[in-house]
């Protein structure tokens, strides 16, 4: 028997095809699966590129592009698309007069220039883009670049990106419209969208990296895949910006150029969750089977917790609530596995990460010089942090402490420790700090150390 689903977002891209893979319609098609839309695309241009240039570009005849964009809305639908690469003012009338024959949200990406600094838009298709398919548009998503050239407005701030962003809206009659902050400056990367008269503001920490091929084409793929599901345009732009940072962040250093961001982190991530609860499951399992191992559990309590390979925030990492107590001489966790449940050992972790990419996981236990002698001898790189040395600009922000101690543990030997410990302070117990690449392995010490 087959079992169909009886309803999947259907979503298009109308795009230019990129051979490797980073941007244009595979990027979008790819973006479409991991959010669990159903992608189709109508190809504009054939280009020739990689991650160092765009070597030629190759125009699809107008006919046969309203041919492939009039052929997936009549038999399979359309519940959003976007367009991307659109070469000509021809190519972008066509368009144009195609989708006016239909009805779904339409969501526009002003590509013009690729991220080797090649010309995507010949210069007389902007005043076409204004004039045919922005007033279609349910929402625009330039980058600063973008946005300046629609405008011809210089963005050199925050309050420049609004004023612009409005602008665009109200002079151009599309719906809504997101200027993507990654052209700006400072810690964070801040998106500007301007909807209904309001303005809307998304931040993620900005990334140094030069591995950003694609991310236009990410960013509003996700718009229009969460969009197809029927979804607000708020809660679409919110999705596109945690989204293309997770795809950002774990981008693909291949290719000699700008690599190509991860357009299937999202998936995995979400992928890897059963996966973690399970691994915590036959951990508690086998800590709580030894009677010799409520031994090492502190007075707060200990915990085990493991992060996703794909984290952002301590949402990705799982622990024990309540943690796990010692009850009548044996451990005893308080409840299931859970995500998002940790402070502590999630900091640890996600600040660890940082320095090295592969630590996942971690264990407290109780501090005693006993268990560090026996850690020394286990052959474990051992470093520690100073809580009466944190400074008073740390103390004063609740939970900077630990990321604080870690990085000052980290630097003691230059490399993330196997262990990292404090003798305590005022009203904290003092604690021991197992870190790993595995669940697994530290699990093996705990049970290496009480046997």
């Amino acid at each position: 028997m087959v079992l169909l689903l009886s309803k999947i977002a259907r979503a298009l891209t109308i795009a230019g095809l990129d051979p490797s893979g980073g941007a244009g319609i595979l990027a979008d098609v790819k973006t479409f699966s991991a959010l669990g839309v159903f992608g189709m695309a109508a190809i504009t241009s054939v280009t020739a590129q990689n991650t160092k240039a765009v070597l030629g570009i190759h125009d699809v005849p107008e006919e046969m592009i309203k041919l492939q964009i009039k052929a997936v809305a009549e038999d399979i639908g359309i519940d959003a698309a976007k367009t991307g690469m659109l070469h000509t003012a021809s190519i972008i009338k066509a368009v144009a007069e195609e989708i006016e024959n239909f009805d779904f949200p339409l969501v526009v990406d002003p590509v013009m220039i690729a991220k080797s600094g090649a010309e995507l838009m010949k210069a007389d298709a902007r005043d076409a883009l204004i004039k045919y398919l922005l007033p279609r548009a349910k929402i625009v998503t330039p980058n600063i670049p973008e946005a300046e050239a629609l405008t011809r407005i210089k963005i050199r701030s925050i309050d420049d990106a609004k004023k612009v962003a409005k602008i665009i809206t109200e002079k151009y009659g599309c719906e809504a419209v997101v200027i993507k902050g990654g052209h700006l400056t400072g810690e964070k990367s801040i998106d500007i969208l301007y909807y209904n008269g309001e303005f809307y503001t998304f931040e993620m920490p900005r990334i140094e990296t030069k591995n950003t091929h694609g991310t236009g084409c990410t960013y509003s793929a996700v718009i229009t895949a969460e969009l197809a599901k029927g979804k607000s345009l708020v809660d679409a732009v919110k999705t596109a910006k945690v989204f293309t940072y997770l795809a950002i962040k774990y981008g693909l250093d291949i290719g000699q150029g700008y690599g190509p961001v991860n357009h299937m982190a999202w998936l995995y991530r979400e992928a890897e969750r059963y996966e973690i609860i399970k691994s915590l499951k036959k951990a508690l399992g086998l800590l709580e089977s030894n009677p010799k191992i409520s031994r090492l559990i502190p007075e707060v309590g200990m915990n085990i917790a493991l992060a996703s390979t794909y984290s952002i925030d301590k949402n990705d990492v799982a622990a024990i609530p309540g943690r796990i107590r010692s009850v009548e001489g044996r451990a005893k966790a308080c409840s299931c596995p859970e995500f998002g449940v940790s402070k502590h050992l999630a900091s640890y972790i996600l600040t660890a990460r940082k320095y090295d990419t592969k630590i996942r996981a971690a264990v407290n236990v109780k501090f005693d010089e006993k268990i560090l002698e026996k850690l020394k001898l286990f052959g474990l790189t051992i470093s520690y942090y100073d809580r009466l040395k944190e400074p008073e600009e740390f103390k004063k922000i609740e939970g900077m402490t630990i990321p604080w101690g870690t990085k000052e543990a980290i630097k003691r030997v230059g490399k993330v420790p196997d262990v990292i410990y404090h003798r305590g302070d005022w009203g904290k117990e003092p604690m021991i700090v197992l870190l790993g690449e595995s669940l697994e392995k530290l699990i093996n010490i705990l049970l290496k150390l009480v046997e």
